[in-house]
């Protein structure tokens, strides 16, 4: 049996698990989905418990582009890239402990399904709440489009598979979980999908160091590499935390805040917070998921440093340093699970990319259409247009992905951006600015964003910061500007999100 198809046959297993536990789930939660489809489709009937939470939080969070291009790039600069990655660490504690207990509590008050209900409960404005659900459509698929490129990509360099066949398996396969299955499909299997990522990762770090001669020897290498570097002048100081200036202070800043701290800006771990049933749940998911995301986030760049020690020259760009290890230095069988990390971290990605997108169409747009005529909504018809509408996004994504356009990682980037951009401040003061008002807030959006466009399209920049920066600072100055011209929120709506004032 070849090489190529025993590292096929764990990632055919894992495809399979996964697309029986959309089945299963779907089977299982068809009473309460005949009931209320949208609140258990969309968000489980808010029953996650703590592990489950971080786990899919945490899936959801990481990316393929993590495994790949982190680890390439870290292979390229060294240590100064594990540094420059350790932002990723606060992700899952500062979603969770800033905006957890508080979008529960109102998520139950409002009964909001969404990050979108949400918003619309607590500024009252239709426009404001359209904007942000076209946002998260449009950004949503640009990301869904570079996990479906990795992954394929992924996929083909271990397996020996055209990238198009690759890519129509993989897509297949999540999106037909995603859409049976919903969002206790997406909960369970991205559970699954960050345990495979945790042991993808400890198997590639023991197959580098073992094949490298141990860990001792590997940083001899590393540490001769850099000397001939420092001496010729030419290359990288693989030890040096700034790469050889590659990694000035300013790009530091912009990583903590594009992959740390404004992460609380992103909706598709902000949803999360609706999903779990109980406050001990989310005081464990802090816990586990930080535990977590430090494994696989400075795992994977360890991993990717490290690797410089097997090989210093490598064809093609860095992202095939991950496949390059798996195909030439691990046993095909161990090869076929470690290459599951990386892929289920591209699944996971999409399928809660897939089910937030689905519900900015579907809950958020036209079933909000069906409240304001007072007409009670078909739940097998709200059933029915769900899976179209994530089977048409995910099949958007796959055609899109055909024919990858160039520098993908960064067009994922641009995407963490601009959603971050029109979320952090809307929902932060939304939930702990009691003068916050709708003026402020969708002059927030609409000055944040297309100053973020612009520069993004123009290439303006301050120094090296990431556009971020400009991003939120001009949404920041819209919003506390806008702010001064709109009306205080009611009595009702202040009751809600802010009892303690009441």
């Amino acid at each position: 049996m070849s090489d190529s198809v025993l590292r096929i046959i764990p990632v055919v297993v894992f495809f399979v698990l996964l697309m029986g536990i959309g089945v299963y789930v779907q089977k299982k939660s068809a009473d309460a989905k005949a009931k209320n489809f949208s609140k258990e489709y969309f968000i489980g009937g808010r029953s996650l418990g703590g592990f489950v939470l971080a786990m899919t939080l945490v899936a959801t969070y990481g990316s393929v582009s993590s495994f790949l291009s982190g680890a390439g790039k870290a292979w390229e600069t060294g240590f100064g890239w594990v540094y420059y990655a350790t932002s990723n660490v606060v992700a899952a504690f500062l979603i969770l402990g800033v905006l957890g207990k508080k979008m529960a509590v109102v998520g139950r008050k409002t009964n909001s399904v969404t990050v979108i209900d949400v918003l619309r409960a607590r500024y009252k404005s239709d426009l404001l709440s359209n904007i942000c659900a076209i946002v998260i459509v449009v950004f949503f698929t640009t990301q869904m489009v570079s996990q479906f490129i990795g992954g394929a990509q992924l996929f083909a360099a271990c397996t020996g598979f055209d990238y198009t066949i690759g890519l129509f398996i993989f897509a297949a396969v999540v999106v037909i979980y995603t859409m049976i299955g919903g969002f206790t499909a997406v909960a369970i299997t991205d559970t699954a999908c960050a345990i495979v990522m945790v042991v993808g990762t400890i198997l590639l770090g023991v197959a580098v160091i073992q094949r490298g001669g141990g860990l001792d020897n590997i940083m001899a290498n590393i540490t001769a590499e850099s000397a001939r570097a420092v001496a010729t002048g030419q290359g990288t100081d693989l030890l040096d935390p700034r790469a050889s200036g590659q990694i000035p202070f300013q790009l530091f800043l912009s990583q903590w805040l594009l992959c740390g701290v404004t992460t609380v800006g992103l909706p598709q771990s902000q949803v999360r917070c609706l999903g779990y049933k109980d406050t001990q749940s989310v005081h464990k998911a802090m816990l586990y998921g930080t535990i977590v995301v430090g494994i696989m986030m400075i795992g994977i760049h360890l991993i990717g440093t490290w690797s410089r020690g097997l090989f210093t020259t490598i064809d093609g760009s860095t992202d095939t340093v991950i496949p390059v290890v798996i195909v030439n230095y691990m046993l095909p069988v161990l090869g076929g699970v470690a290459i599951i990390g990386p892929l289920a971290a591209a699944m996971s990605t999409v399928s809660s990319l897939l089910i937030a997108g689905s519900s900015a169409i579907v809950k958020d747009m036209y079933l909000h259409y069906k409240e304001q005529k007072k007409e009670e909504p078909d739940q097998k018809l709200v059933a029915k247009i769900s899976f179209i509408v994530t089977a048409i996004m995910g099949l958007v994504s796959i055609i899109i992905a055909i024919n990858p356009p160039d520098l993908i990682v960064w067009i994922n980037m641009f995407a963490f951006g601009g959603l971050q951009t029109v979320f952090f401040w809307t929902m932060l003061f939304g939930m702990f600015w009691k003068t916050a008002n709708k003026i402020g807030a969708l002059a927030s959006v609409i000055g944040g964003l297309s100053s973020y466009c612009i520069t993004m399209a123009l290439d303006i920049k301050i120094g090296s910061f990431h556009n971020i920066v400009i991003g939120l600072g001009i949404a920041l100055i819209c919003f506390v500007i806008g702010n001064k011209f709109g009306k205080p929120i009611d009595d009702r709506t202040g009751r809600i999100f802010f009892p303690e004032k009441y």
